[in-house]
């Protein structure tokens, strides 16, 4: 289940999206006495994994024993998915999600299916390996492991993933016979990829950020489709609140005080991307501009840091020790545009006395190891993706800690905790009413602008660059990327 181009639920599997409204979601008690809901769900008719056999409800089945299991390392969707309380099999094609609440964002919690004829035993056998010894990771070409319109038919780590149509594929035919997707980690190589003509399209959701685009549409006018989408992609510091400095909140109010956002927007985008107050969009669903609003004032963020025990020492601030300031702030390195930012950002709280460090990582580096094990010292420059209406938990609740314990679950990297934050989470997950839970989403939001457990910068726009040739794709603005639809990608 996913979000669609218009921002609502669309099940690519199933034949209706369950509501209240269709009959096909409604309210229960549960046998303990705890209030749910039940999903009923029919996959649709000829669904096939790419090697012939028929997706059924044992896929659906082991999709959620997969995602429900802590013993799975690095499960993205285990805290998410501890809404399902069980699946009840109708028969091959029907099932039932039982939900143990009753949460707001009901008709996208049905289960991603996974090929049991493949994984099932593979799962079983070792549940606490199964990241490693999944065919996905083990053996990402067998043809049975997807069921979309393409299956992968070569691909080097790192470098490249080509997909060719999927012969038992029932639905639109692809016009495609051949898509293949590289992976350019410098967005510098990256643009010379495009005007090499070794790439033909840069997907705005993870390609040229929005001021190269800019410039290359500037200097290539009219050579290529150019569209820039508003979206949810938030880019922010996340701090670590183990950091002594970090940790005072007086001293990340001042840190963002010192900084003009706005400036940095107008220079590096040409005003085109959006301040961020916290991390909800004015585009989004709930969002609220009744906040603490931190514009550029550095004699105000001097008063927070001397009030948190800072003074300075000629240029230099220093702590109550005397020792001299720094921060380390890292980010993913050959991102020039995050480069520029970090430059901006080290210039701006230079002139406050604070020396900051710059330690960049490789991505594969920085977010599959430094972010997911907390190992970042100070800053951490980077963008959250979202769907629509989305509540925070899983960055700002404080289950959501990644520790050794939890298998590094859950994505509060700043190790934020707020009982009162906690406490509107979980209370926003199952309000139904659509009025009180916009009032939840701005208490939310004033109580993320009052703590900062990150420092919002500003949200990122989608920057397209597509060949005159190419029709169908269809940028969404949020977290589910233009690919979902890719059968309808065509010249």
């Amino acid at each position: 289940m996913i979000y669609g181009k218009e921002w609502q639920p669309l099940c690519h599997l199933c034949q209706t999206v369950p509501t209240f409204e269709n009959g096909l979601a409604e309210k229960i008690v549960l046998d303990d006495g705890r209030e749910g809901i039940r999903l009923s769900v029919t996959l649709k008719d000829h669904l096939f994994w790419g090697d012939g056999v028929p997706v059924t409800t044992k896929d659906v089945v082991l999709g959620y024993q997969i995602s429900t299991d802590k013993r799975v390392k690095g499960n993205p969707g285990y805290e998410e998915d501890q809404t399902l309380e069980r699946i009840e099999v109708v028969d091959e094609k029907r099932f039932d999600v039982i939900l143990n609440k009753r949460i707001f964002n009901y008709r996208t919690a049905v289960p991603s299916a996974m090929p049991e004829h493949l994984e099932g035993e593979i799962y079983r056998r070792d549940p606490e390996n199964y990241d490693k010894t999944s065919l996905y990771t083990t053996s990402p070409l067998t043809a049975g492991l997807y069921n979309g319109p393409y299956l992968i038919d070569r691909m080097s780590s790192g470098s490249f993933v080509s997909v060719v149509p999927n012969p038992h594929w029932k639905g639109n035919a692809v016009f495609f016979d051949n898509l293949v997707f590289k992976s350019v980690e410098n967005t510098a190589a990256l643009e010379a990829h495009l005007l090499s003509k070794s790439v033909d399209m840069i997907a705005g959701e993870s390609g040229l950020t929005l001021d190269q685009v800019l410039r290359l549409e500037q200097r290539q006018k009219g050579k290529y489709q150019y569209h820039y989408e508003p979206g949810l992609l938030y880019e922010h510091l996340d701090v670590n609140l183990e950091n002594p400095h970090l940790a005072k909140k007086a001293f990340r109010q001042g840190l963002l005080l010192s900084i003009n956002r706005q400036q940095l927007v107008n220079q590096l985008f040409e005003g085109k991307q959006i301040v961020a107050h916290t991390d909800t969009s004015p585009r989004d669903i709930g969002y609220s501009d009744d906040v603490t609003q931190y514009e550029y004032a550095p004699e105000k963020a001097k008063a927070l840091f001397q009030q948190a025990g800072y003074r300075w020492q000629g240029k230099d601030m220093v702590d109550a020790d005397g020792k001299p300031v720094q921060i380390e702030l890292m980010t993913t390195a050959g991102n020039k545009t995050r480069e520029l930012v970090q430059q901006v950002l080290q210039s701006q709280w230079k002139k406050m006395g604070i020396t900051i460090r710059i330690n960049n990582q490789p991505a594969r580096v920085f977010f599959g190891q430094t972010l997911k094990e907390r190992n970042h010292k100070g800053l951490a420059l980077f963008a959250w993706y979202s769907a629509p209406e989305s509540p925070p938990e899983t960055t700002l609740h404080s289950e959501n800690i990644p520790t050794e314990a939890n298998n590094w679950g859950g994505q509060n990297y700043a190790g934020y905790k707020n009982a009162d934050m906690d406490a509107l989470l979980d209370e926003i997950e199952t309000e139904l009413d659509a009025d009180k839970r916009e009032a939840l989403f701005a208490n939310i939001q004033r109580i993320y602008a009052e703590d900062l457990p990150a420092l919002p910068l500003y949200f990122r726009a989608d920057s397209f660059v597509l060949p005159l040739w190419l029709k169908g794709v269809t940028p969404t603005g949020h977290m589910f990327p233009s690919t979902h639809w890719v059968e309808e990608w065509h010249r």
